[in-house]
C-alpha cells in the first residue's frame, strides 16, 4: 500500500484538514498517477456536507484530476509514465452491461464507481483528488492534450464534460439557438463549448453582472432573468437550454422559453425537488430531460475538442490551505469561474 497526503471531511460538520490516506497496490493493468492540480467542484461540498445523503467519513473529494503518470502495471499499454493523463467522475463500473458495452459507463446498470464516495472492486472506500496520488485502472484514465494546461484542464474532466455531453447529445451547432442558465462553474464552460460547436449562445443570469464575461466567453447575448419583460421577449426561442444551477428554478417558465421541439436539459442538481406542469410539455411538444457526465470516450472527445479549440476553464489556483474558504466563497458564488488545488501545497 502506498500512504499519501490528502486532505478529508471527518464529519458533515467539520472543515476539512490534512490526513494521510493508503492508496491500493499497483495492478497489472493500473496507473499510479502524482497528481498537480483537482478542482473544486460544488458537488464536493454536497458531498463533504452529506446534503445528498449516504456520506462515508473520512471522506476525501475530487473527482477533477490532472496529472502525470509516475508508474503504470504490467500490463498496462494506453498509458506510459510521463503522461499528462487526467480522472474524472467515475474509476470503474462492471464493463459488462449494455450501457458500459455502449460506452457509456456513468449509466452503468449496476453502478459506476465514483472516484470518491463510492466502493471499490477491493471493497474500500474510494477516495478522490485532494491527494498527493491516486491508483486507476487505466480504461478510466485519460489523456490530457498538449495545448491545455494542467490547472485549467481539470475542471474540464467534470465541468466540461457535463456540459459538453448534453451539448452533443441534443446537437448543438451552427443554425441551433442554445441558452445557458446560470454562468457559475459549469455555465462558463457550457458558453465556451457551445460558441465553439458554432452555435447562437445566450446567456441566463439572475442580474447582468456578469455580462462583460458572459460576452468575452463567447455568448451572443445576455438576459437578466429578474426582469420579468426577459420571458416575455424571448418565449418560443430556443432549441436547446442547459441549466447548470443547483438552486430551484420556475421550470414553467424557463419551458416556455423553447422553442418547438425544443428541450430543457438540467445538469445542475438542485437539493430539493422541482416540479412543472407537464401540460404545458403536451400542448408545445416540449421536452425536459436530465444529463449526467460522459463515458470514457466522450471524455476523451471533450478534452480533444477543448484543446483543438483552445479551450480551458477559467480558474483561481489556491494552495489547500485554503479549500475551506474557497468553500465558501463556491456557496457565495465568489470565484469565476473554478477553484483549483495546487496539490503541491499537500507534501
Amino acid at each position: 500500500m502506498l500512504t499519501v497526503n490528502a486532505y478529508a471531511a471527518t464529519s458533515a460538520t467539520a472543515p476539512l484538514g490534512p490526513t494521510t490516506i493508503e492508496r491500493r497496490d499497483l495492478g497489472p493493468r493500473d496507473v499510479l498517477i502524482e497528481i498537480k492540480f483537482a478542482g473544486i467542484c460544488h458537488s464536493d461540498i454536497h458531498n463533504a456536507r452529506n446534503e445528498w445523503g449516504g456520506a462515508t467519513y473520512p471522506i476525501v473529494p475530487g473527482h477533477e484530476i490532472a496529472g502525470i503518470v509516475s508508474r503504470v502495471g504490467a500490463e498496462v499499454t494506453r498509458h506510459a509514465v510521463g503522461d499528462r493523463v487526467g480522472v474524472g467522475c467515475l474509476v470503474d463500473s462492471c464493463r459488462e452491461c449494455v450501457n458500459c458495452r455502449k460506452g457509456e459507463e456513468q449509466h452503468c446498470l449496476k453502478g459506476f464507481i465514483g472516484t470518491y464516495g463510492g466502493v471499490g472492486r477491493d471493497g474500500k472506500p474510494t477516495q478522490g483528488g485532494y491527494s498527493t496520488h491516486i491508483v486507476v485502472a487505466e480504461d478510466f484514465v485519460l489523456k490530457i492534450p498538449e495545448g491545455i494546461s494542467l490547472d485549467a484542464a481539470a475542471p474540464l474532466l467534470c465541468a466540461g464534460i457535463t456540459t459538453y455531453a448534453p451539448l452533443r447529445h441534443w446537437g448543438a451547432g451552427p443554425g441551433r439557438k442554445v441558452a445557458v442558465v446560470g454562468l457559475g462553474g459549469l455555465g462558463h464552460m457550457a458558453v465556451k463549448i457551445a460558441h465553439a460547436m458554432g452555435a447562437e449562445v445566450t446567456v441566463l443570469s439572475q442580474s447582468l453582472s456578469k455580462k462583460e464575461d458572459g460576452l468575452r466567453l463567447g455568448a451572443d447575448h445576455y438576459h437578466a432573468t429578474k426582469d420579468p419583460e426577459t420571458f416575455q421577449k424571448l418565449a418560443g426561442t430556443f432549441d436547446l437550454i442547459v441549466n447548470t444551477v443547483s438552486a430551484k428554478i420556475d421550470l414553467d417558465a424557463y419551458l416556455s422559453l423553447l422553442a418547438l421541439d425544443g428541450t430543457l436539459v438540467n445538469v445542475g442538481a438542485p437539493a430539493e425537488p422541482l416540479s412543472l406542469q407537464v401540460f404545458s410539455l403536451i400542448m408545445t411538444r416540449r421536452s425536459f430531460a436530465g444529463s449526467l457526465i460522459g463515458g470514457i470516450q466522450q471524455t476523451q472527445e471533450m478534452l480533444d475538442f477543448c484543446a483543438k479549440h483552445g479551450l480551458g476553464s477559467d480558474i483561481e489556483v489556491i494552495p489547500a490551505t485554503k479549500i475551506n474558504e474557497a468553500y465558501e466563497r463556491v456557496l457565495a458564488s465568489d470565484v469565476r469561474y473554478r477553484f483549483v488545488i495546487d496539490i503541491a501545497t499537500l507534501k
